[in-house]
């Protein structure tokens, strides 16, 4: 008896050190957390820019906690029919993961969703004709699709 309790009280000193480290290290990002994370998730070119270039150098802003993780454009294709989508995505995927998690994921989600779409234009502008119509055309279903199911 007293070996499983001794058992229990050691879990869940485990279990609430894991709590406290978790807690410790969100407590310490700096103040500026959410004014980072919303100049990175803007529809603008220098948004994206300035995310893109972040993403670049991911440790220079590990005291932030950002989540990185992407599955870049989920279950639809990263590049359709050749046009190389992926990066939008993942910067996507960063303004989901990390509002989420600041609780603020509701607020945001019309403009993460505006800046994918822009940012999925601003990869269309290097084309021409039709296929610059093609492009537009697949940028417009991934922007539904986000809208509606995202």
């Amino acid at each position: 008896m007293h070996r499983r309790l001794a058992t229990a009280l050691s879990a869940s000193a485990l279990a609430l050190g894991t709590v406290v480290a978790t807690a410790t290290a969100a407590d310490a990002a700096p103040a500026d957390k959410p004014q980072v994370l919303s100049r990175w998730t803007q529809t603008s070119a220098s948004s994206y820019s300035q995310w893109n270039t972040a993403r670049a150098h991911q440790s220079a802003w590990s005291a932030y906690g950002f989540d990185w993780t992407t599955d870049y454009c989920s279950s639809s294709p990263d590049n359709p029919l050749g046009f190389p989508f992926a990066t939008s995505c993942a910067r996507h995927d960063f303004g989901y993961r990390n509002y989420k998690a600041a609780g603020a994921f509701a607020a945001n989600k019309p403009r993460l969703d505006s800046a994918l779409y822009e940012d999925l234009k601003r990869v269309c502008n290097s084309y021409s004709g039709g296929t610059k119509t093609a492009c537009t055309s697949t940028a417009w279903t991934y922007y539904q699709a986000v809208r509606a199911f995202g």
